[in-house]
């Protein structure tokens, strides 16, 4: 088991970054063939991106649903999803000859949004390193970081 903060603590990461929703929906689960292939793709990507810090996934957090994935910009991003050497690229082509005119059947969606310096907040209590706080690094929650607003106004105010 990792190790647990009991104390307050916050999420910190150097500079701008990226943060990157992706998910996948199964309409159709009786159409294994459709849904399968999305499904072990994106475990074969997360791997190499594991395996391979340079291309700039910083963390990642993995549901049923929903995948959190954070990066070091989204010109990082774009070129992992651009690369033909990265497993993305033929992954996304064999989805779009997969399902061709049967979109219905499973469904895929992502959302980017880029992170300015200092315009972000994160606390975790009594948690393993999780989310934004293993993509990053952890410090204490305390004094003026020990609200939201103060955690926001303390950040802004160090990259100001």
């Amino acid at each position: 088991m990792n190790k647990l903060y009991s104390e307050r603590m916050m999420a910190k990461i150097e500079g701008d970054f990226v943060v990157f929703l992706i998910g996948m929906k199964i309409n159709k689960p009786w159409k294994i063939h459709k849904w399968w292939p999305v499904f072990s793709a994106m475990s074969r990507m997360i791997k190499e991106l594991e395996q391979n810090p340079e291309l700039g996934m910083l963390g990642y957090i993995s549901g049923t649903k929903l995948m959190v994935q954070y990066w070091k910009s989204f010109d990082h991003l774009e070129a992992y999803a651009r690369s033909k050497d990265s497993m993305h690229l033929p992954a996304w082509k064999a989805f779009n000859d997969s399902v061709g005119k049967s979109r219905g059947d499973v469904g895929i969606w992502h959302e980017t949004y880029q992170v300015r310096a200092g315009e972000y907040e994160a606390v975790y209590s009594g948690m393993p390193l999780f989310g934004l706080g293993s993509a990053g690094r952890l410090l204490p929650a305390t004094g003026a970081q020990e609200t939201a607003r103060g955690r926001l106004t303390t950040e802004k105010r160090a990259d100001a």
